[in-house]
């Protein structure tokens, strides 16, 4: 139950995917004609293909593929802010939108404003509203907190976003493969994803969804085996954003768990997931010596439930869940420290249940049952 750090077990199309590659795509993609080369190409393409159609773009090139999540995120802020730019942002921020902020704020002048969020992590976007600066460039956003599982409204800062001339970029790690998201739709101008987490990929994959009217920064430089004569980076996508010889076993294992994404039907997903988080807050609020943080019950949420037990640190909570009972949780603070700041828990940190397509509705009533035992000391 530790979903929100990496999706587990991997489909087996996933698991197959990756065997082939590593099996018969002993080529980089762009840099030869022979067969292999070749194929290798064929799997990035079809990877963003089915990448345009999951999350609600035109041109699958407008995806540049990274490590991870982190990595595009900082691809976006820091190819995108340049020194007297101003920011908005949320208390919820990972610290992979938090640290590259602050970078740019001590080494380039940039200036951040955090919005506040409430106990159960809604925004006032009247609050944000009175933020906006002549030079405000950018708004970032996490769709949903890794800490809190809240959704936030997304589509109206990108519409705030717009109306002053500024850029939406959203992190989409806790959302994208587990909630409907739609670029186009939605007016969100940058999506950063992980593969490993709701696209049911592996470990070491994720992109940087970029809209066709911004060009940013490449944080890399290299070969990209296009326009190889030229000193500078190629300004054509995805080239301009992927040098060096990318992943491509991960790629197609991230091919795959796409694929299967849609084959569910992301609604499906949500409606899985939803339905198990809701018996897991019913039960957990009943329970003496238990604190729940976040969204109430009934209230949107992603796959998180985050709790403590009163008189036990929560890594002991967790050490007790995984060696008694086999259930693998996260505790401790989550790289969200404003997050905590904003749940009232910066001092203890917090265990975070997560869930996913796979968990099943036996191993929600085997947690329910271990926390009540554990919270009787």
């Amino acid at each position: 139950m530790d979903h929100a750090a990496t999706s587990w077990p991997k489909p087996e199309a996933v698991i197959n995917a990756m065997t082939e590659s590593v099996t018969f795509m002993a080529g980089s993609p762009g840099r030869g004609t022979h067969g292999m080369s070749l194929q290798a190409g064929r799997t990035m393409n079809k990877a963003r293909s089915t990448l345009s159609k999951l999350l609600g773009f035109g041109n699958p090139n407008d995806v540049a593929f990274a490590q991870n999540a982190t990595m595009a995120l900082n691809l976006a802020i820091k190819g995108l802010l340049q020194p007297g730019d101003h920011v908005i942002s949320t208390m919820l921020e990972h610290n992979s939108v938090r640290r590259p902020l602050e970078f740019l704020k001590r080494t380039q002048g940039i200036e951040v404003n955090y919005v506040p969020v409430d106990l159960s992590g809604q925004i006032n976007l009247e609050a944000v509203k009175k933020l906006f600066r002549t030079n405000t460039k950018l708004v970032i956003a996490t769709h949903s907190s890794n800490l809190l599982g809240c959704i936030l409204p997304v589509e109206e800062l990108a519409r705030l976003a717009h109306e002053h001339g500024a850029v939406m970029l959203v992190d989409g790690a806790q959302t994208v493969g587990n909630l409907p998201v739609d670029v186009e739709r939605m007016g969100i101008d940058m999506l950063a994803f992980p593969g490993h987490k709701g696209l049911l990929g592996p470990q070491g994959t994720g992109g940087l969804y970029i809209h066709p009217d911004i060009n940013l920064e490449p944080q890399m430089h290299g070969g990209t085996g296009s326009q190889s004569a030229e000193p500078e980076q190629p300004d054509i996508r995805p080239d301009r954003y992927e040098a060096g010889t990318p992943n491509i076993p991960g790629i197609s294992g991230l091919a795959a768990g796409a694929e299967e994404v849609l084959r569910i039907g992301v609604e499906q997903i949500y409606k899985h997931e939803w339905s198990l988080t809701q018996t897991i807050v019913e039960n957990l609020q009943n329970l003496s010596g238990v604190k729940l943080i976040g969204p109430a019950l009934g209230e949107p949420r992603t796959g998180i439930v985050s709790f403590i037990l009163e008189n036990q640190d929560p890594a002991q909570t967790a050490f007790h869940l995984d060696r008694k009972y086999g259930i693998a949780v996260r505790a401790g603070y989550h790289c969200t420290p404003l997050g905590h700041a904003q749940a009232q828990t910066t001092e203890t940190g917090a265990v975070r249940v997560s869930v996913g397509y796979t968990t099943q509705e036996y191993e929600v009533e085997t947690l329910i049952r271990a926390v009540a035992e554990l919270s009787k000391g």
